[in-house]
């Protein structure tokens, strides 16, 4: 299969390079709204702010509080069968299930309570182990970042 690179996010990062399969086909409205914050360098310096051993990374915040988002609505759940596995790409989201932004989250592993309630828009295909040396806490003390987050079809 070849890859598509208009659906392909690469994400340098202060620990490598990660590269994500997006999936338009679950999530097409959170794809577009990666596509386009990525697009337009939003991405670009924001920080893994909480980062939790076995469960995930969250990051796409820019004021690193687990607060912030881009200045564009908030965007309406995109709810799938999907499961959330080791290397799934998923929005982070307030009490609110319309509330996703730009705040996601890759998965370290299974989180089946998670099933149904988060938007998947993508999947780790390559540099996972990347994702795996990310700092850990809550909020992490000194946080790993995206350097650079950009459409593979642009590079």
């Amino acid at each position: 299969m070849s890859e598509d690179l208009e659906n392909t996010i690469v994400a340098e990062t202060t620990k490598g390079t990660v590269k994500i399969r997006l999936r338009p086909d679950l999530a097409p409205n959170h794809v577009e709204r990666i596509k386009e914050l990525a697009r337009s360098g939003f991405y670009d310096g924001t920080p893994f702010h909480r980062v939790i051993d076995g469960f995930m990374a969250q990051g796409g915040d820019p004021t690193g509080t687990g607060t912030g988002g881009s200045k564009l609505p908030d965007i309406k759940a995109e709810f799938s069968k999907e499961k959330h596995v080791r290397g799934t790409c998923s929005m982070a989201r307030s009490m609110n299930p319309n509330s996703a932004n730009s705040q996601f989250f890759i998965c370290f592993d299974e989180a089946p309570w998670l099933n149904g309630q988060y938007s998947i828009w993508g999947e780790v295909i390559e540099g996972m182990e990347a994702v795996d040396a990310f700092a850990r806490g809550e909020p992490v003390r000194s946080p790993d970042k995206i350097t650079s987050m950009k459409v593979a079809a642009d590079l």
